[in-house]
């Protein structure tokens, strides 16, 4: 969930295009957190409508998405975001990214399913009353309006997962942005979800483990160790990706047999 403090100065000029392609320009970008480097040297332009990023555990992917919507700034390089510098974007962030966690449980912070969608609202200025009219019509129009009045806590993990992305998608943003959203769910929920996600007009960046979640993706990066190791299309990224992590499985297993 985006929320940002309401600004009761006179507004600033905004700085973002929402329109801008590409979205994210990163050049020679480093991080790094506690003393240790996480990613270093990344220049890449981000402008495609479905991008999946992939990698082991800790070779940077959830703090490379975490640049896209401020959670993250970098340490060195220079990063622009909707064609403005990354740290004059920032205020603007919260409107044009949404973003979802990999826990719903992290995410959602209102009792019930009316409460977390309207929130958005509000925080685009409509009053109660409107908020939670339009968050009843957004959840119908999603085919979710039997959940309005449901518990978020009560939810099948599906369910919350869903309503997070809805709570996302109701403020309308021009990137939405997915750090392995469907790793706890069954099949039936990754499904529905999938299909859900493949649907939208956003612009969508998404970390997954799962290679199959990101068929039909028009690019993949791969990082490994805080670098670019690979970019291009699903068709040739992510068999190599493949065959690495076989090669990867190989030689461990004739180092254990020695």
């Amino acid at each position: 969930m985006a929320y940002w403090r309401k600004n009761t100065r006179k507004q600033r000029p905004r700085v973002c295009d929402p329109e801008a392609s590409p979205y994210a320009e990163f050049h020679d970008i480093g991080l790094s957190i506690g003393g240790r480097r996480i990613l270093q040297g990344l220049s890449l332009t981000l402008s495609e409508h479905r991008i999946g990023v992939i990698g082991l555990n800790g070779s940077g992917k959830s703090s490379f998405v975490r640049l896209l919507n401020g959670l993250r700034t970098p340490d060195a390089g220079s990063l622009t975001l909707f064609g403005a510098p990354g740290e004059r974007a920032l205020p603007e962030l919260p409107r044009h990214v949404g973003f979802v966690f990999q826990n719903p449980d992290h995410q959602a912070i209102f009792p019930t399913v009316e409460e977390e969608i309207a929130f958005g609202l509000t925080q685009l200025g409509a009053d109660k009353t409107e908020s939670r009219a339009r968050a009843r019509d957004f959840l119908a129009r999603h085919g979710c309006g039997q959940l309005a009045d449901s518990p978020v806590a009560e939810l099948s993990g599906g369910q919350k997962q869903l309503i997070c992305i809805l709570a996302v998608l109701v403020m309308e943003p021009r990137l939405l942005v997915l750090d392995e959203p469907l790793t706890s769910l069954d099949a039936l929920a990754t499904g529905r979800i999938r299909d859900k996600l493949l649907s939208l007009p956003q612009k969508i960046v998404m970390v997954s483990h799962d290679l199959g979640h990101l068929a039909g993706f028009d690019r993949i990066l791969w990082l490994e160790d805080g670098r670019l190791r690979m970019d291009g299309p699903p068709d040739t990224v992510l068999p190599a990706y493949s065959a690495d992590i076989r090669r990867r499985l190989g030689t461990e297993a004739e180092l254990a047999a020695l």
